[in-house]
């Protein structure tokens, strides 16, 4: 059994930036869809999708895969070994469609139902940040050389920047806002991204409420926070678990500096 993960990381690097040429030369190309469904997926999805499996089915057959999309490569997936790797090729579908920049590629690796890798790569920034199980969380920034990531030491709330999906314009705050009555609000459409901004300490904490979202939606974003210093726990405190029915989460996710955890999930019981 692997225990550093150096091959998985270098290959989930690999597909990942081959992953984001492609989607960076169709977004060059595509004409905005202002109104974008936040449902939406597009060819370049499905494309992504196909590159980044192909690639690691190859270099890992018997990893387990689990994707957003349903293309060929997501089918039949080998079972009976412990890693899983998850996918999801668009992250921000929204903002890719509406083309503001706000989407990212997430490469997840799972063993049994912990997360141990993660790579998000921002196409449009030109940025990747990964990190792996007990190694830290860094990121390369247009080519770069890899600058470790940490987590902010903001102690009140009051002080602190929540990242966190699109208002909609005219709505009244989200209860998560009202709870935490943050001084700023960094709001973006991809989780991947909002994750990224905590683990290299561009914002203190994101809360994520939706009723129904995905392993795919947090699993490589997840361990970048963990890895800077942070903490990720569900709105109970349990720990984040991957690999139930459906690939769905339930529980919500809550992702800090650490130092502002307890506070955090004390202010949300009851939402």
């Amino acid at each position: 059994m692997p225990t550093d993960y150096a091959d998985e990381l270098r290959e989930a690097l690999a597909a990942a930036k081959v992953a984001g040429d492609y989607v960076s030369r169709e977004y060059a190309d595509f004409t905005p869809i202002p109104n974008a469904a936040a449902t939406i997926s597009t060819h370049v999805d499905h494309g992504a999708q196909e590159i980044i499996l192909n690639h690691l089915r190859a270099k890992f057959p018997t990893y387990g895969v689990v994707a957003e999309e349903k293309t060929p490569a997501a089918e039949n997936p080998p079972t009976g070994d412990p890693h899983t790797w998850v996918v999801d090729p668009i992250d921000g579908s929204r903002g890719f469609a509406m083309k503001n920049g706000e989407f990212s590629i997430m490469v997840g690796l799972t063993r049994g139902d912990r997360v141990v890798l993660g790579v998000v790569v921002e196409p449009v920034a030109d940025r990747v940040t990964y990190a792996v199980e007990g190694q830290g969380c860094y990121v390369v920034t247009g080519g770069g050389d890899p600058v470790r990531c940490r987590v902010t030491a903001t102690t009140d709330l009051a002080q602190a920047v929540l990242t966190q999906s699109h208002s909609k314009r005219g709505a009244p705050p989200k209860a998560v806002v009202t709870a935490l009555m943050p001084a700023r609000l960094a709001e973006m459409y991809s989780a991947g991204v909002k994750l990224a901004l905590v683990a290299r300490g561009e914002a203190d904490l994101y809360v994520n409420d939706y009723l129904n979202f995905h392993d795919w939606d947090i699993c490589a974003g997840e361990i970048l926070v963990s890895e800077a210093g942070g903490t990720v726990t569900l709105f109970d405190g349990g720990p984040v678990t991957y690999g139930g029915k459906g690939s769905v989460q339930r529980r919500g996710m809550v992702a800090t500096n650490g130092v502002l955890h307890a506070e955090t999930l004390s202010r949300l019981r009851g939402i």
